[in-house]
């Protein structure tokens, strides 16, 4: 057998459980649960009656528009495949065989994904008790050697997150070092580190379309920082890593500000029966800046987990991280009265 890297065999696999999802009350994976702006899906109808198809992509249209919604000039950001190919991105650009990568615990997977891809020596972090942010454990960590910070904020799946001065504080601590702060729940927070770009050269803000968006399965997602690093950035990346239909999609969505403004709304209203239901059913929960809440079930999180399913609604256990945690995504308001429904019938 063909010897892969030995930082390939030391990986533990990544497999999230995504099949047999179809027909259910999807609640396990942040996702938008109703569907993309019609907006969107009318320009892929349209696009897909062009000779689209034929050629290769090229992002002429949609960068600069991006670029107005984001507040950015166009030589400040990359589209990605996802905010996963951000991650990879800036990963690939900054950080060698054996540096270091400063992470928190629990958080997204795959900061410690591709940086264990990599080769680099990953240090984690963890959450303080009350799934706080752990700022002075984290400046107090970073090291000369330190060559990348990688933040959710807000957390994944902590719901927990930052403001601006705790920002300024990371990237201050770390000069030498890419802080990534990833931004895939903005909508849901308000919290942005957009306006510090001129500011900090060290600092990388992502953003995506698969959550507020809706637009998971077309895998999209911009990477911004000053346009120095931006220009490095590009060499890292594939010239045609976002396909064309992405783009279109992207396009369609920033467009459509009122459909973004009012799912939103509807969330945070959801979110709020949610913290409700649970106070009524005596379950823990941790308050969320995000469009997910984690609870506590103890030694019950993955039969209730089950026993959702069994009941086609889909949440995601996080006991292997957080003892005793379930996630649930937080939806529209009918979603939310539906999950605390069949929730309540089982306990």
């Amino acid at each position: 057998m063909l010897a892969p890297r030995p930082a390939v065999v030391a990986m533990a696999p990544y497999s999230p459980p995504s099949a047999g999802r179809a027909g259910k009350l999807r609640l396990d994976f942040n996702e938008n649960t109703v569907g993309a702006s019609p907006r969107v899906v009318e320009a892929l109808r349209s696009a897909l009656s062009t000779e689209g198809l034929t050629v290769y992509p090229e992002y002429v249209d949609a960068k600069p528009e991006l670029a107005r919604f984001f507040g950015v000039r166009p030589a400040e950001f990359v589209m990605s495949n996802g905010t996963d190919e951000a991650i990879q991105v800036l990963v690939n650009t900054y950080v060698d065989d054996g540096q270091e990568v400063l992470i928190l615990h629990p958080s997204y997977a795959m900061y410690k994904f591709y940086s264990e891809l990599a080769g680099a020596n990953v240090r984690e972090l963890s959450y303080r008790d009350d799934l706080s942010f752990p700022l002075e454990d984290l400046t107090g960590a970073i090291r000369p050697g330190t060559r990348a910070v990688l933040i959710s904020n807000p957390n994944n799946p902590t719901g927990t997150g930052i403001g601006l001065a705790e920002v300024r504080t990371i990237l201050e601590a770390a000069p030498g070092a890419a802080v990534l702060i990833d931004e895939a729940y903005f909508e849901f927070s308000g919290v942005t580190a957009l306006g510090l770009l001129d500011r900090y050269p060290n600092l990388f803000v992502s953003r995506t379309f698969s959550k507020t968006y809706g637009m998971a399965a077309m895998r999209i997602g911009c990477l911004f920082s000053q346009a120095a690093n931006v220009a490095f950035l590009r060499k890292s990346q594939s010239p045609y890593s976002v396909n064309w239909l992405a783009a279109v999609a992207a396009r369609a969505a920033v467009a459509d500000t009122a459909y973004v403004r009012d799912y939103v709304a509807e969330v945070l209203l959801a979110r709020d029966d949610i913290y409700r239901g649970f106070e009524r059913l005596g379950l823990p929960y941790y308050r969320s800046q995000a469009n997910f809440v984690l609870f506590r079930a103890g030694d019950r999180s993955i039969e209730i987990r089950d026993k959702l399913r069994d009941r086609g609604v889909l949440v995601r256990d996080r006991s292997y991280e957080i003892a005793g945690c379930v996630r649930v995504t937080v939806g529209t308001r009918e979603q939310a009265a539906t999950f605390l429904r069949e929730l309540e019938a089982i306990l």
